[in-house]
């Protein structure tokens, strides 16, 4: 019988690592779509990387809620962006999941055609905040700040390391 626990349990290790594995995977997926579906102007692909209720902070008013997230790819200056040729791109994450949250810190770049080659225009710090839903991960909050050399943008990459106990996260493991 010993042998038949000693089994169980080595299955539910494995189903939780797996679990964990898929976890990342299907959150890395999630942020990769979202340069490719901005930069396409696919408003109903950006709209469905929200949450209904998510929000989006890139320090002006925030946009509330999936479909004026998805709006977004339909006013200045980012139409105007696309149509000089541009590319956001999402830097790999750290991310950190707890149960049905995670959170997601890393940088993005948005890169803008000038003349014969491209600049960056922009490089921020991102913390993506994340729900599983019956449709998958979703994001429920995004803020971003430009690494400008203002604090703001450090103190958000710093939020990477604190578990919602107030801990620190070991980034080894």
């Amino acid at each position: 019988m010993a042998g038949e626990n000693e089994d169980g349990s080595r299955i539910d290790a494995l189903e939780r690592r797996l679990r964990d594995v898929e976890d990342q995977l299907a959150i890395y997926r999630l942020l990769a779509a979202y340069g490719p579906a901005v930069d396409s102007r696919t408003e109903a692909a950006t709209a469905g990387l929200w949450t209904e209720t998510g929000r989006y902070d890139y320090g002006g008013a925030p946009l509330v809620g999936a479909q004026a997230i998805g709006d977004l790819v339909n006013i200045q200056p980012h139409v105007g962006y696309v149509e000089r040729g541009c590319a956001h791109v999402i830097g790999m994450p750290f991310v950190a999941v707890e149960g049905d949250r995670a959170t997601a810190t890393g940088y993005s770049r948005v890169y803008l055609h000038d003349g014969d080659g491209w600049k960056v225009e922009r490089t921020s710090a991102n913390r993506w905040e994340l729900e599983r839903t019956q449709s998958g991960w979703k994001v429920a909050n995004r803020v971003n700040r430009l690494l400008d050399g203002s604090p703001d943008g450090r103190e958000l990459l710093s939020r990477a390391f604190v578990q919602s106990n107030g801990e620190e996260t070991d980034v080894v493991s």
